[in-house]
């Protein structure tokens, strides 16, 4: 194991929190946020409670043949993308979709189906101290939101501070940024474990998991 990921897979293991019963009537949306010199890369994982499915199923297979096609997935791709915003230093950046994945309906049914969602979007050449936001309105009166970053893997980039409303619907990065060169970032390290950072991104995630399952309930959502 690399060191890397050894020193990440120690702090979550550490903070690791006792599971609670799956939450039925919310639909837990959690979004790990990576920063790079030129571009942003945003995955959010979308997965409703058995109580709430219906109503999300509703909004995803429109013709309700109990199928989800491709046409449905990238429309419902596009609509949680609209219900995105984010901000590079005061401009609003347009994530544009990279990938997406959908469980079948029966997964779905089981409480096990997770829907995966990938963006990214080009950052302007600002200054050395970079502002991001980040903000989820999708389907927020049934919501569960959970946000995280993962630590830069450009030296160059070094995290500053995260800030959060209680909701976590909103989520502020402040960030120092050094040096000139252009990175172009790789989504690859997102899917199938390759490279440690997609190894550190899943157990961001379920460290997440944990943490919503875990946390006392709340009331209805704005």
């Amino acid at each position: 194991m690399k060191p890397g990921l050894a020193a990440a897979a120690a702090v979550l293991l550490a903070a690791a929190t006792p599971i609670s019963p799956h939450r039925l009537d919310e639909y837990l949306q959690a979004t790990l946020i990576a920063v790079e010199k030129n571009r942003v890369a945003v995955q959010v994982r979308l997965t409703p409670g058995v109580a709430v499915l219906p109503f999300v199923l509703a909004g995803i297979d429109t013709n309700a043949d109990g199928a989800i096609s491709e046409s449905e997935q990238r429309v419902y791709a596009q609509r949680v993308v609209r219900d995105l915003s984010v901000t590079g230093d005061g401009d609003r950046l347009r994530p544009s979709l990279v990938s997406m994945k959908f469980p079948a309906i029966g997964e779905m049914k089981d409480g096990i189906g997770e829907i995966q969602l990938e963006f990214s979007a080009d950052l302007s050449r600002n200054g050395a101290h970079r502002r991001l936001v980040f903000e989820n309105h999708h389907q927020s009166r049934i919501a569960a939101y959970l946000v995280n970053c993962l630590v830069p893997r450009d030296p160059d980039i070094r995290l500053i501070a995260q800030n959060r409303n209680d909701s976590q619907s909103f989520y502020q990065l402040d960030y120092v940024q050094a040096g000139v060169r252009s990175d172009a970032l790789s989504l690859a390290w997102w899917s199938g474990g390759r490279g440690w950072l997609g190894t550190a991104a899943l157990l961001l995630f379920a460290r997440l998991a944990m943490l919503w399952r875990s946390a006392p309930k709340r009331g209805t959502m704005r």
